[in-house]
């Protein structure tokens, strides 16, 4: 009897557990179990619609991993910051002539082309220049001269 008494317990307690973990209401057995393959199965689309996710960034990342770019605005000027995982012939080029496009002077650059692209870059406006140009505007102008590298590098190959 004791035993009986005890597995009923334990069962109660594992149905209230899952109850708790299903955020379900129901009061039954019967009502508990269908709530929770109800969750079950919830828990199975989104772990889908998540792996068609990654699949598709990934895909869209090998297919045209363009570089990440980071602008700051300094007390004179701009901190360019340029990054991609894969190196990128041609790409510095590009960007400098997006940089004498909007009149800003390299004042300090550090580049790495070997594995991976990194470019650190410190642009200062032209003297002469008669409209000042802010953070988003470097940025956009960074941005195009990577598509543009991009297209035309893809159409090399």
């Amino acid at each position: 009897m004791v035993s009986r008494e005890h597995k009923r317990a334990a069962l109660h307690e594992k149905l209230q557990l899952l109850r708790s973990i299903t955020n379900s209401h129901a009061l039954n057995k019967t009502s508990i179990i269908v709530d929770a393959s109800k969750y079950i199965e919830e828990l199975k689309e989104k772990v889908e619609r998540l792996n068609q996710d990654i699949a598709a960034a990934q895909s869209s990342n090998d297919q045209n991993p363009l570089p990440m770019v980071t602008v700051e605005t300094l007390e004179k000027g701009f901190l360019i910051n340029v990054f991609s995982e894969k190196s990128c012939p041609g790409l510095l080029v590009s960007i400098l002539e997006a940089f004498e496009e909007l009149g800003l002077n390299v004042l300090e650059a550090r580049v790495s082309c070997t594995e991976s692209f990194r470019l650190q870059a410190v642009g200062g406006e032209n003297e002469e220049q008669s409209e000042s140009i802010d953070a988003q505007v470097v940025k956009q102008a960074v941005l195009q001269a990577i598509k543009n590298w991009s297209e035309n590098s893809d159409q090399q190959e």
